[in-house]
């Protein structure tokens, strides 16, 4: 390390060659390949040539997120389902939007990744002989789901966290990221570095600033959990998207979050096991009194009723397509329209669904097929749904009783979240992205289309950071960055930085950090969450941009250390809703129509039911169905100050998958000869 005074700041300066932001499943993946590719070429002292820069270990989707069996989705195991990587790879572009080349490499490295994971420790379940045990999950035609449980993804980052430790890889904890040093224009633009605040260190005169300088940049620091008010995501994580896209990073199919179901006092996805236990699901008003059954005021009978609710384990994500002829997804639009009357929504695992008058008691001889064999076949047909859940999974029990949750005394209070983002930063096959010598995985990654079966996120960060590794080692070598020929660029920015945090602390009529992300929240839950309508979207978009103005003119209020570091997160959330905002209103205006996880209203489309009324307008909700002719084609975004609304878009055609196959000898020659890098 070295120190450098630059405007009365101590700014210490780190060298490495490879720099990971994030200590996530997938961050911390990349950085364990990347030890292995460099020790596989006789690179003296790997350790010390890779450093993980994060915000907190202990944080983040992977840590702290996760479901009733959280599914890892790989290339089926089991001796009774014939697959394999082609089939596999159409799974993952059925809903169109998704580059096949990216698809591919996730399904020919699937297997290669869950049995790295399986070697680090992570204890997936096997039968006797050894299979590894799988089930199906949605959007998944093979059983290729396997799950460690609840935390699937938290043993993930632990066992990979402990392989890096054993292999002396260096993790800077508490490091706030706020900026990244770019060197050069155009095409020899490169991210040099991450500029950090330690946050356990900053004070109001000293701001503990670090840079870690790299060759190469990996950013895994996962998705804006905090753009959406209603959120499974976990506090505090706002990933840093706001900060690539000012560093010169186009992204992809951003507009395709997801959103379900999930409780609010305790961030937990009710899918699963939850759901397929079948309990009552109920709405009170504001103060918990005057309960209501109001699912019984669409479904017609408890059969169908209480089929749908267990539909909803693996249907969990909100579908469009699910809405009409009384399916699953229904639910959430109910639910989100108690919501909207200012009432609250609750599971009861206490009681089995409660019907109207006119209705027969719940009897699980009333089951659909689909429901009534899944559960025969489980051995679930205990009298109550606490009882099916304990007996199904009682793991699912105890991650709520881990945090103050007893399922078995209280209802447990849902909303429809924000739980995932399908969409982020453009990547080729290697998982680079359009700035040479930056790559972006994990949920940062771009890399899914319009749906995904569940548990393919998880898969896709890990052959991420696999590709990732094996192309740096390989392709721009484990070097020490000089960039002595930088300095004045790299101080002017750093320079830049530390005054623009002296701005933050003088205007008395700065905005208040709190107060921005609030605003933020509110505006994506309304107008860019599970329902969008093309007016209420565009007057969300000016809004957006005008509060990302007001914070380059005003500045912000703070005072301390810690509104220093609020009032960094909040500008670049703020510039990161804007983006969002931008391509949900361009895909809105191309005629895109309901997708994905996203209902689009029209007063000239399809009613749902008469009794669903659009709060907006006082009439039946109408929703416009989906244009497939889109599927075709993704909508990438970059940002432009040049540009009134800061960001352009334009649709590119989607990248096929490679399908020539060099014989044996060829191929192992372009192995040899490092071709298969170019």
């Amino acid at each position: 390390m070295e120190t450098k005074q630059i405007d009365n700041q101590t700014i210490a300066i780190h060298r490495y060659s490879t720099v990971v932001v994030g200590s996530g499943a997938a961050g911390v993946n990349c950085a364990v390949h990347l030890y292995e590719f460099m020790k596989q070429r006789g690179v003296a002292n790997p350790q010390e040539r890779i450093v993980v820069v994060t915000g907190g270990i202990g944080l983040g989707a992977s840590r702290m997120s996760g479901s009733d069996k959280q599914t890892y989705y790989k290339i089926g195991t089991s001796p009774d389902v014939v697959d394999g990587a082609k089939e596999f790879a159409k799974s993952l572009t059925a809903a169109g939007c998704c580059h096949g080349d990216l698809a591919l490499a996730e399904a020919i490295g699937s297997l290669r990744e869950f049995y790295h994971l399986v070697q680090a420790g992570v204890p997936f379940p096997t039968d006797g002989m050894g299979s590894f045990v799988g089930y199906k999950t949605d959007n998944d035609p093979y059983e290729r789901a396997t799950s460690a449980g609840p935390k699937t993804s938290k043993y993930m980052s632990e066992c990979l966290q402990k392989q890096i430790e054993r292999y002396g890889v260096r993790i800077v904890d508490g490091q706030e990221v706020a900026h990244l040093l770019t060197v050069g224009s155009g095409q020899s633009k490169r991210i040099a570095g991450v500029v950090t605040i330690d946050k356990a260190s900053a004070t109001e005169s000293n701001y503990a600033v670090n840079i870690y300088l790299g060759v190469n940049i990996v950013l895994a620091a996962g998705g804006p959990g905090e753009l959406y008010k209603s959120s499974v995501y976990p506090r505090g994580q706002l990933g840093i998207h706001g900060l690539a896209f000012k560093a010169g990073l186009a992204a992809e199919n951003l507009m395709e979050s997801q959103f379900g179901l999930a409780s609010i006092k305790f961030r937990w996805n009710v899918s699963g096991t939850y759901m397929q236990a079948i309990p009552r699901i109920f709405s009170t008003d504001a103060r918990g009194k005057n309960e209501r059954e109001f699912l019984t005021d669409l479904f017609p009978s408890m059969g169908k009723m209480a089929t749908n609710i267990f539909l909803k384990g693996y249907q969990w994500p909100f579908d469009p397509q699910r809405i009409e002829n009384l399916q699953s997804s229904l639910i959430d639009i109910l639910v989100f329209n108690e919501t909207q009357k200012g009432r609250r929504v609750f599971m009861d695992f206490l009681r089995n669904p409660v019907g109207s008058d006119s209705m027969e008691d719940f009897d699980v001889n009333d089951l659909e097929p689909e429901a009534y064999e899944y559960l025969k076949k489980a051995g679930a047909f205990q009298k109550m749904p606490i009882e099916r859940l304990a007996h199904m999974n009682p793991l699912a029990i105890e991650v709520y009783k881990e945090n103050g949750i007893d399922l078995y005394s209280e209802p447990l209070e849902i909303a429809v979240c924000a739980q995932h983002n399908n969409g982020g930063f453009a990547v080729d096959k290697w998982w680079q992205s359009n700035v040479p010598q930056t790559f972006v995985i994990g949920e940062m990654a771009g890399t899914h289309g319009v749906k995904r079966p569940g548990g393919s996120a998880l898969n896709a960060g890990q052959v991420g950071g696999l590709r990732a590794a094996e192309y740096i080692v390989n392709v721009y070598g484990c070097e020490i960055p000089d960039y002595s020929d930088k300095q004045a660029e790299i101080d002017r920015q750093v320079s830049q930085f530390v005054s623009k945090i002296e701005q933050y602390r003088s205007p008395s009529s700065g905005l208040v950090p709190e107060d921005v992300v609030d605003a933020i929240q509110g505006r994506m839950t309304a107008s860019g969450g599970h329902i969008r309508e093309l007016h209420d979207a565009c007057e969300a978009l000016k809004g957006a941009v005008k509060l990302y103005k007001d914070i380059q003119q005003r500045g912000f209020n703070v005072k301390d250390a810690k509104d220093i570091i609020e009032a960094i997160r909040a500008e670049h959330l703020a510039l990161t809703s804007v983006a969002y905002l931008k391509v949900i209103v361009d895909l809105l205006q191309q005629g895109s129509g309901s997708r994905g996880s996203h209902l689009v209203l029209a007063e000239d489309g399809i009613q749902i039911h008469p009794d669903i009324i659009n709060k907006a307008t006082g009439k039946p909700l109408k929703f416009k169905p989906e244009n497939e002719s889109l599927r075709g084609s993704i909508l990438c975004v970059e940002y432009n100050d040049s540009l009134p609304e800061l960001f352009g878009c334009q649709n590119i055609e989607l990248r096929r998958a490679p399908s020539d196959r060099r014989a044996f000898e060829l191929a192992w020659q372009d192995y040899r000869e490092g071709k298969i890098y170019s």
